[in-house]
């Protein structure tokens, strides 16, 4: 599928690739990894000619697609379903033909639509946005009301729903939540197509990929099967090398001797010139050269606290009084426990650690925590709201103010900040390196709980390995929220479900876990109204209802007329579906008028029961002319 032959690229005073060559098979799920900063994404935009090389070193073949989610989609007033059903350009293409097609011209239009399954790619796009975790009502929502974290999701959605030839994936789970990794990991598992994905989710790269290809030392070198596989495969390469290169080292070292010892003995000068040139000729075995991780610095707690380090009873939590966000909390935590906290976007996992942090109250029920507890509590929005004129150097020393200039470096080099990056400001350095640096200052007072929110979005495969063994060696309490399947599996020993306005045990593993969430995503993927319309398609068939009278007669009409007319239809298909989300946000608004009405005011109440029965009357009514307008316009495509 991708042909990479002989690539050089120079940029930004630095060489990135050179004289590189690798084959992807067709359909292969390719991970591409490398160090941060190695120069993954580099390549990404040399493959989209957003970068040039040195000729024609990169190829595909020539009618292939490439689709990448690059940024975020914009903030438009088109709904987000509409927005992912316009990706597939063919098939929005085909529709805007309709509206102006010459009659001898639709037949091959519709034929083409039929083929490409343009009636089927409105569920396909709700399954794709259900797993990312838009429900129903947020598909149909406008693009604009969505912050850019839930943007990117859309651009996700709308790269996997166009079905590209080859696949581009830069770090796709660094914007979703477990869930959402879960669900996509199963979806490019059956992608149809060829990928290639940049990440350091191990678990992602092991169930995904069926090849690794591995930047580094500015070359690419692609190995077979997932990435345990591969590092199977390269230390077992890195093993032979040094086998080699032992035994060449041998063999340099005895003909040396030789040399040294005869060089200037007349009898013995042909052999020792002969053995010169043999040392000349030698070529040196390449090593693979690792580089050094820095480890994580996360001091334990001095002393132990009295058991429990946290109990709630029946509490209460949110951030206005009388409108708690998680209710009837009754939970245990102890010195020793590792709990790993689950949850969709919006389930009130923040809301917790808040909580457990001492960042919010509870305003009802009881929050049992020692006195003497210290929390250190990393979580994604300290990265954001660095000062980007800052330096580690700086920020240390507020930390630090009473410690001599030396312990200050000595603590940042613990942490893996060289002597020239203490003084870098922290708009020039990497995620990775902010995210470094955060994670060990918020350990630096040995705290008795650590609350992890995300903290390996930043994170290279070595680093996150240096995470968890320092989370291994570390004996106070854990609460982690990740989207990193396999550290959540590593660290985690209970599991607790933030979901339905409440916090509970979760009874299951994460495999358990991701079959539910599986099964979650298809059920929502459903339409709400779905059985609703196989109902109102039976009375519809009864000539139940003026509106879908109306649309069996103009089907009739045109039938007796010597044809039907698919513009017509449609257009009476999509007034209908229009009628019906108009009625459906009216009966919303209704019903939360309802709610709020005063029981004291029975007039109020009255009225609202009666808008509410006719607009449901009125809803039915419509779902059936949909129904008998898409069933008429089936019947002639």
């Amino acid at each position: 599928m991708l042909q990479i032959t002989n690539l050089t690229f120079n940029a930004w005073g630095r060489q990135f690739l050179d004289d590189a060559s690798v084959s992807l098979p067709p359909g292969s799920k390719v991970g591409l990894v490398g160090r941060n900063g190695i120069g993954k994404s580099t390549l990404f935009k040399i493959i989209l000619g957003e970068l040039a090389g040195n000729g024609d070193e990169v190829s595909l073949p020539k009618t292939a697609r490439i689709g990448s989610v690059d940024q975020e989609h914009p903030a438009t007033p088109v709904s987000v379903v509409e927005t992912i059903l316009e990706a597939d350009t063919e098939r929005h293409d085909l529709l805007g033909r309709l509206e102006t097609a010459e009659p001898e011209e639709m037949g091959e239009i519709w034929s083409r639509l039929i083929e490409i399954d343009a009636d089927g790619a409105p569920a396909r796009a709700a399954e794709i946005l259900a797993g990312l975790g838009f429900d129903h009502e947020n598909q149909q929502r406008p693009m604009s009301e969505f912050s850019g974290g839930w943007r990117m999701r859309v651009a996700l959605a709308a790269a996997l729903f166009a079905q590209p030839d080859m696949l581009l994936l830069d770090e796709p789970t660094n914007y979703l939540d477990l869930e959402g990794a879960l669900w996509l990991e199963a979806r490019l598992k059956k992608y149809p197509a060829t990928a290639l994905i940049i990440s350091h989710d191990r678990e992602m790269l092991n169930e995904v990929c069926t090849h690794i290809l591995h930047l580094a030392n500015r070359k690419l070198e692609i190995y077979t099967g997932n990435y345990d596989q591969f590092e199977k495969a390269r230390a077992e390469k890195a093993r032979l090398q040094l086998s080699a290169k032992a035994k060449q080292d041998a063999e340099r070292a005895h003909l040396q001797s030789f040399v040294d010892r005869f060089k200037a003995k007349a009898s013995k000068a042909a052999q020792a010139q002969s053995r010169m040139k043999r040392l000349e000729k030698m070529q040196p075995v390449a090593t693979t050269i690792e580089e050094r991780v820095a480890p994580f610095t996360l001091p334990s707690p001095p002393r132990p606290l009295a058991p429990p380090l946290i109990r709630l009873e029946r509490a209460n939590v949110g951030y206005e009084p009388g409108r708690p966000i998680l209710r009837n909390l009754n939970l245990r935590m102890d010195l020793d426990d590792r709990i790993g906290l689950l949850g969709v976007n919006g389930a009130g996992k923040s809301t917790f650690a808040k909580m457990i942090a001492g960042a919010l109250n509870v305003f009802e029920g009881v929050l049992h925590r020692d006195k003497k507890m210290r929390v250190g509590w990393f979580h994604q929005h300290q990265i954001e709201a660095m000062d980007p004129t800052d330096t580690p150097l700086e920020i240390i020393r507020r930390a630090m103010p009473d410690a001599p200039e030396s312990a200050r470096r000595s603590k940042l080099a613990q942490f893996g900040l060289n002597y020239e990056k203490q003084e870098t400001t922290v708009d020039s350095l990497s995620g990775g390196e902010r995210a470094r640096l955060l994670l060990n200052m918020v350990a630096m007072e040995a705290p008795h709980v650590l609350i992890l929110d995300e903290p390996t979005n930043h994170l290279d495969i070595d680093s996150r390995r240096a995470l968890l063994d320092a989370l291994n060696d570390y004996t106070g309490a854990v609460i982690l929220i990740t989207h990193d399947r396999s550290l959540m599996e590593m660290v985690a020993d209970r599991l607790w479900l933030a979901a339905d306005g409440t916090v509970k045990p979760f009874d299951g593993d994460m495999d358990d876990y991701a079959r539910f969430v599986l099964d979650r995503a298809k059920q929502a993927a459903v339409k709400p109204t779905q059985v609703k319309k196989e109902e109102a398609a039976v009375a519809a068939a009864n000539n139940s209802g003026p509106q879908a009278a109306s649309a069996r007669g103009a089907s009739d009409r045109a039938n007796k007329k010597g044809g039907p007319s698919p513009s017509t239809l449609r257009h009476a298909v999509k007034k209908a579906e229009e009628r019906v989300t108009a009625l459906t946000a009216e009966i919303s608004r209704i019903d939360d008028d309802l709610a709020n009405a005063a029981v004291s005011n029975p007039r109020a109440l009255e009225g609202l029961t009666r808008a509410r029965a006719k607009s449901q009357s009125d809803l039915d009514a419509a779902e059936a002319a949909w129904m008998a307008a898409e069933e008429a316009l089936a019947e002639i495509a």
